[in-house]
Formats: C-alpha cells, structure tokens, sequence
C-alpha cells in the first residue's frame, strides 16, 4: 500500500463531525511518500521501514537467532458507544482515535519517547496533533533495536484508510521472537496533541518464552506532547475537524506526561480495546 492512497488529513473525522466546510480544510493527505516495508504484515496497513531486505535485519540490540518467529495479531478497537465526550455547553461528541503506530524491538524502553523528556522532533508531535504516524515511523525504522514499524490505517471491513470511529477496529499482523516486544502510539482525535501509548513495551513472550495472548488495554494511558496548548476535547477551536490547519493553536515546549489539566477525558478502558493474538498453532501449544 503506497502512503499516496492514505487517509484524508485528521481525518475524515471531519467528515463525520462538521460540515462541508471542514471537509475541505483536511482534503490534504496525512501521510507521505509510500517507502517498502522489511516485514510483511498484513495488506490493510501503512508500512514504514529502513532501507533493507524483506527480512528483519540484525543489529547489536537485536541480534540474529534461531529462534522461530510467531505471527500475532494486534488488535486495537474504538469500543465506546454514542457520543462518549461531554462537552461543558451541554452537547456531546463521539470518541475517534487516529491511525495506530507500532513497532517491534527489543530493549526495555519504549523507543517512541521519553516520559517527563520534551519532543525530540523526530515525529512525535506530527502524530500528537494530526494524526499522522508516518514521519515517526521512519524515524523510528533507523533506531538500533527495531524489527520492524509500522501503522494501521484501514478499520476492519472498511473500503479505505481512516480514523477509528465508535465500533470500528483495526486489526494487523507482525512478527516477533523472544525478547522482542511491541510499543505503539495513536492521536485522540478530538484534542491538540494527545496520544494513546503503552510507556513500557508490551511484552508479547512469556520470560519462558511462550507467546502472550489476550486483553492489553491497562498498559495504554493517555499523553499529552507538550507540543501545543490543550482546550476542552471535542471544542477546543484547534482540534481535529474545527481548526484552519494542521499546525493551528498556541505552541508550547512541555515535557511529555500523562494528561493532567482541568478538563474530562474519557478513561482509557472505556472507550479502547487492546488484544494480542498469536497465531492459531502457539495458542494450541501454550
């Protein structure tokens, strides 16, 4: 899949918020120039990777072995239902979550970023305030340690790229080892630059090597950039579907943190899902 063919800009979120007039601010792509993956993983997703063969490559944080790789499949589903946001003039919003960014790597620390660390401008805040994962995940393709990286665009059953609206999933494939585990990152789309991450990789292996399997969702909390000033989620003039351009609202240089202001999010587990399925042939053996 060329990054070309990728969702309209933070989102066709528009489309399902506001009116035709929002439309035509996002009808700009949010994603690149399509570059060639070194791990398959499933047709319904934007891949990124380092330059290389259709292998993953080693490197001193990830060395080659023999061990066997198991498939798995990662599921992230918008579970909330209605309008899940309310909104202090009376009204309400539905929850919708951006394209998902993973990757796959080994190390203890989630490559993605560094909690109480400002931005380190490699792509993060592209993601945190418009969705768009694209930047990061080649970033992050370069970094010692990485498999392999990625992100999921197209909800299941869906005709094309888009944000995860209430009910909807993404679901898509990677390829792990021992000691490999996942870290994955997405934009909330009704706010200025928040992001749903795991800050500790999710260990997809038991420490005797068995792969997990099974709900992950208290592993995600809900981060705020730092990168620009946070209004009500789902009002805020510079959010999503309401602002004149991708970069719109008051900039500021905060370390990355969990959400802390005085506005009401809505808590991770009731509006996100996250499952990790190996495949068929490791769950008979666990």
């Amino acid at each position: 899949m060329s990054f070309a063919r990728a969702v309209p800009m933070l989102f066709s979120l528009a489309a399902s918020l506001a009116p035709a007039k929002a439309r035509a601010q996002y009808e700009q792509p949010w994603a690149g120039q399509g570059i060639v993956a070194h791990q398959g993983t499933g047709r319904d997703q934007v891949l990124a990777a380092r330059p290389a063969p259709s292998v993953p490559v080693p490197t001193k944080a990830a060395p080659q072995t023999a061990a066997r790789s198991t498939r798995f499949t990662i599921r992230v589903e918008n579970i909330s239902t209605g309008d899940a946001l309310r909104l202090s003039n009376g009204r309400s919003a539905p929850f919708v979550s951006a394209p998902v960014l993973w990757v796959i790597h080994t190390g203890n620390t989630n490559l993605i970023f560094d909690r109480g660390q400002r931005d380190r401008g490699e792509g993060l805040e592209l993601l945190a305030e418009t969705g768009d994962p694209s930047k990061l995940a080649q970033r992050l393709a370069g970094k010692s340690g990485v498999v392999a990286t990625g992100a999921a665009a197209r909800a299941v059953g869906a005709a094309t790229e888009g944000p995860l609206t209430p009910g909807q999933k993404y679901e898509f494939q990677v390829s792990a080892q021992p000691g490999q585990l996942l870290s994955t990152a997405w934009m909330f789309g009704q706010s200025n630059d928040l992001f749903y991450s795991n800050d500790r990789p999710i260990a997809l292996f038991s420490s005797s090597g068995t792969p997990r399997s099974g709900e992950m969702t208290t592993q995600l909390a809900l981060w705020d950039a730092g990168t620009e000033r946070n209004e009500e989620p789902g009002l805020g003039a510079n959010q999503g579907p309401r602002q004149a351009s991708p970069d719109a609202g008051l900039t500021e240089s905060q370390g990355i943190a969990r959400v802390r202001d005085q506005y009401t999010y809505p808590r991770v587990g009731a509006v996100l899902r996250l499952t990790v399925i190996p495949a068929g042939d490791a769950v008979s053996a666990r």
